[in-house]
């Protein structure tokens, strides 16, 4: 399972921005008509994606309630400002 509900989250909400600027496309007034129609095709795909990365947020939360998975937690593991990462240069015999 690749996806968690933090990154679920983060493509419901790019979908919810997308959902409110497409909206705006279709409510434009100087826009014509083929370009409006577009724009509401095109809504309806992204509000069911949306739908679809909810319903994929509800199965998991349910599958982590009944104990059919867990979630998966990734450390970070920085090195820069490390010292000790830090590669020492050799020194030239020049």
């Amino acid at each position: 399972m690749a996806e968690t509900i933090g990154s679920l989250a983060d493509k419901i909400s790019i979908m919810e921005l997308k959902i409110y600027h497409m909206k705006e496309q279709i409510d434009r007034k100087d826009a014509d008509a083929a370009h409006r129609k577009e724009s509401a095709y095109k809504m309806k795909i992204l509000q069911m994606q949306k739908n679809d990365l909810e319903i994929e947020v509800k199965e998991l939360l349910e599958k982590y309630a009944c104990g059919k998975a867990r979630p998966k937690i990734y450390r970070q593991f920085k090195m820069y400002n490390d010292p000790k990462y830090r590669i020492q240069k050799a020194s030239s015999a020049f």
